[in-house]
């Protein structure tokens, strides 16, 4: 599977894309208002979780990574994990590519691709509050706010909520 926009190209995550989902989950600017660092260990199951083959009735992430088809940087992973007939949609990108519009490009294309190949009519995004970029990525794919989850998690021994945005 290949999906591909005007700036960007998203493929099935390989194992030679460690170096970048190891730079995305560990980079302090990434997951500042994500998780806290993952073990080694937690990272690495992460990884080989995420380079399953996916279909549609799968359980697990399908992970694609995100490059720019002028250069192929690989600049961020994104994808959806299906529960009950919906979507939960997530990416990652590296802070260099920030504000650059990629994270509003691939999530519009992502969630084409899921609703003309797959059948997915339902999305959900889940945002750490404070998320600001993220949020404003969300409203412009067309997701609303639907919940506010307060004290969600904790992140750097901070309670969080979590915002809940839906698209259908």
């Amino acid at each position: 599977m290949k999906i591909t926009t005007f700036y960007l190209t998203m493929v099935p995550l390989t194992s030679a894309d460690w170096p970048l989902f190891q730079a995305l989950h560990t980079e302090a600017d990434v997951i500042a208002l994500c998780f806290d660092p993952p073990t080694k260990a937690e990272l690495q199951e992460k990884f080989q979780q995420r380079l399953a083959p996916w279909h549609n009735t799968a359980e697990h992430w399908l992970c694609l990574t995100i490059t720019l088809r002028e250069t192929g940087q690989a600049i961020g992973v994104t994808g959806l994990c299906l529960t009950s007939g919906e979507a939960e949609v997530g990416y990652l990108l590296l802070p260099q590519f920030y504000g650059r519009g990629f994270g509003t490009e691939s999530l519009i294309a992502l969630v084409d691709w899921a609703t003309t190949t797959q059948g997915i009519t339902k999305f959900k995004a889940v945002v750490t509050e404070g998320n600001i970029g993220s949020e404003r990525v969300l409203e412009k794919v067309g997701f609303n706010l639907a919940a506010i989850v307060p004290d969600a998690h904790t992140i750097a021994g901070k309670r969080y909520a979590d915002h809940i945005y839906h698209l259908e």
